[in-house]
């Protein structure tokens, strides 16, 4: 195995061989440990932590032992959107085997709704962290959505921040608080959008700043807004709160379009890769080639709209109706309790809110205050270390429900009852409250 020479123009930090490290190096695709030793070779005041993490890591690979620990590190006024991070790696005699990584912090910083960047903005945010004794190590974006600035000293954070602050950014969250929110680049960029993303996004984080930057909850509660049921976000299996853009009427069909994609492509493939797809069988292919959806079956899976606008450009051309597409009448789901696995296993979003419009500023300030409930709710009746899925678990859909001020709604049902046997104690009075609400809200 090579002997790597990372910083011979420095003879003031020595030589580190990483043989195992080189190993990943080799084959086909990209590897972080280039862009490490090409940190640990670069001028700049971090270059030296980024070539001492290189050796931490090596001798990771050799002993197989972690040799990282945590500690608390912030910034003023501020209780998290600091990971701190201090090795544990000593020589024999109790001295730092790699004195200039003995700190190795990294900044959670908010991105952008979207993540919409422009060049001047993410040099900006690299010049910051460089000059500022930072690593120059980030990566965009990390699993929690953060920019993610990893390798600052408990001295330099401080300024980092500051200057952070001076161009327009803010922490994000860390620890048992509020956690950074994230958007899908939505409708700039994808014609599944269904609601605004951004300002959804927007509302929520402003409503939350004081808990995402001062940890006081039991655990982690986390925000995430997707544009459609693609769900790019990831929103429903991860978020505690997740926004989802849907639509109530009819999907759109360009007849036209469908027989002429049908004409060219077979009945077979249609049938194979659209039709047999729909998972509530909702579709159904006529001798005409004409195509029939049975929409009160249809469940928004997107898998039809998926597979057969991407092809109206070919069958419809650039001024026609897109073969498939979502109705006119768009909002949003409310999910709550998204999660992997913590004390019970990974769980998806409950829906709580079937439907909701977000076209007004009053209908944005009800999203904020239902967010606000169940935030609220969370923080009085969750265990320690416990996240919303799991609370929502332990007490019941139901109390969980009353506790946020909502009422139960037939579409909130995840799964049909398997058992044939039920109760129905004051069925007919509940059955009447839900004609009432519908009566309402029609």
């Amino acid at each position: 195995m090579s002997n790597t020479k990372l910083n011979s123009e420095r003879p003031e930090v020595e030589d580190i061989s990483t043989p195992n490290l080189d190993e990943l190096e080799k084959g086909p695709w990209p590897s972080f440990v280039s862009g490490l030793k090409r940190l640990a070779k670069d001028k700049h005041e971090g270059a030296a932590m980024a070539k001492g993490v290189l050796g931490t890591l090596e001798q990771s690979y050799v002993t197989r032992k972690g040799y990282w620990k945590g500690g608390t590190v912030g910034v003023v006024g501020y209780g998290g959107g600091i990971i701190p991070r201090f090795t544990e790696l000593k020589n024999a005699d109790g001295s730092y085997m790699y004195p200039d990584a003995v700190e190795f912090h990294t900044l959670r910083v908010q991105p952008p709704a979207g993540n919409h960047y422009t060049s001047t903005m993410m040099r900006q945010l690299v010049d910051t962290f460089e000059k500022n004794g930072g690593s120059g190590l980030i990566a965009f974006h990390g699993q929690s959505g953060d920019i993610m600035m990893q390798g600052a000293t408990t001295q330099n954070v401080q300024k980092i921040f500051n200057e952070l602050n001076e161009i327009g950014f803010d922490l994000g969250g860390a620890g048992p608080a509020v956690r950074t929110g994230m958007s899908c680049v939505g409708g700039a960029r994808c014609e599944m959008s269904l609601h605004n993303e951004g300002k959804a996004h927007r509302i929520l984080v402003n409503q939350f700043l004081d808990d995402m930057h001062r940890p006081a909850l039991p655990y982690k509660f986390k925000v995430k807004v997707s544009g459609c049921p693609n769900d790019c976000m990831n929103a429903v299996h991860r978020s505690d709160f997740a926004v989802i853009g849907t639509w109530r009427d009819d999907i759109k069909i360009n007849q036209e379009g469908w027989k002429a994609m049908v004409e060219d492509k077979g009945r077979q493939y249609v049938n194979e890769n659209i039709i047999s797809r729909c998972p509530t069988q909702a579709m159904s292919l006529n001798d005409d080639d004409s195509l029939e959806i049975r929409n009160k079956d249809c469940v928004r899976c997107m898998h039809c709209i998926n597979v057969a606008s991407p092809l109206s450009q070919k069958y419809v051309g650039l001024e026609g109706d897109a073969i498939l597409a979502q109705g006119d009448d768009t909002g949003v789901t409310i999910l709550c309790g998204g999660k992997r696995t913590l004390k019970i296993g990974d769980s998806m979003g409950t829906v709580i809110v079937p439907f909701m419009k977000l076209e007004t500023e009053e209908d944005y300030e009800a999203l904020a205050d239902l967010a606000q409930e169940v935030l609220d709710f969370f923080a009085e009746n969750a265990l320690e270390h416990e996240r919303t899925g799991e609370m929502i678990e332990r007490i019941g859909l139901n109390n969980f429900l009353e506790g946020v001020g909502l009422d139960v709604d037939p579409n909130m049902i995840s799964s049909p009852r398997q058992s044939s046997y039920v109760r129905t104690d004051g069925w007919d009075e509940q059955a009447a409250k839900w004609f009432e609400n519908k009566s309402a809200a029609a």
